[in-house]
């Protein structure tokens, strides 16, 4: 009994972290947009598409201590993730250009903050996708273990 309330405590851990860096990207995101006034280009918005269900399936996930989450939460996280990469990109490798140029609003290769030289908003969506995506990983190990 101790064993399973462990595992149980070790998944809700989980699911509670992938949970709150989801909300934590899902209103950095606001904050830049609303309060800082950044307009998003295309690619944010791609990338904010794959991040803000996920506040509320992990929420869900993480209140009924759902296991098979990452079957439905690692798709959108890897998809959210690729994108990030490829704006990334975009921003920092001069010529990249994207397969498709952003022709209205905002170019996607602008970049509204560059702190440390470095770390951009699709650097800090990366950054969230990848830690739901090793949660969700660690997860489903933590599942086909038991």
């Amino acid at each position: 009994m101790a064993k399973e309330q462990g595992q149980s405590g070790k998944t809700g851990i989980l699911l509670y972290s992938a949970w709150f860096v989801s909300l934590v990207a899902m209103l950095g995101s606001l904050y830049f947009s609303e309060v800082q006034g950044f307009i998003p280009c295309e690619l944010c918005w791609y990338q904010r598409i794959a991040m803000y269900p996920l506040v509320l399936i992990l929420g869900i996930a993480t209140f009924t201590n759902d296991t098979k989450a990452p079957r439905y939460v690692l798709p959108l996280s890897l998809l959210g993730g690729s994108i990030s990469v490829l704006h990334y990109l975009e921003q920092k490798i001069p010529g990249f250009g994207g397969f498709k140029p952003c022709v209205n609003g905002v170019p996607c290769s602008s970049e509204y903050i560059n702190w440390a030289g470095f770390i951009t908003i699709p650097f800090l969506a990366l950054i969230a996708f990848v830690l739901i995506t090793v949660t969700m990983l660690l997860l489903a190990f933590r599942e086909s273990r038991s």
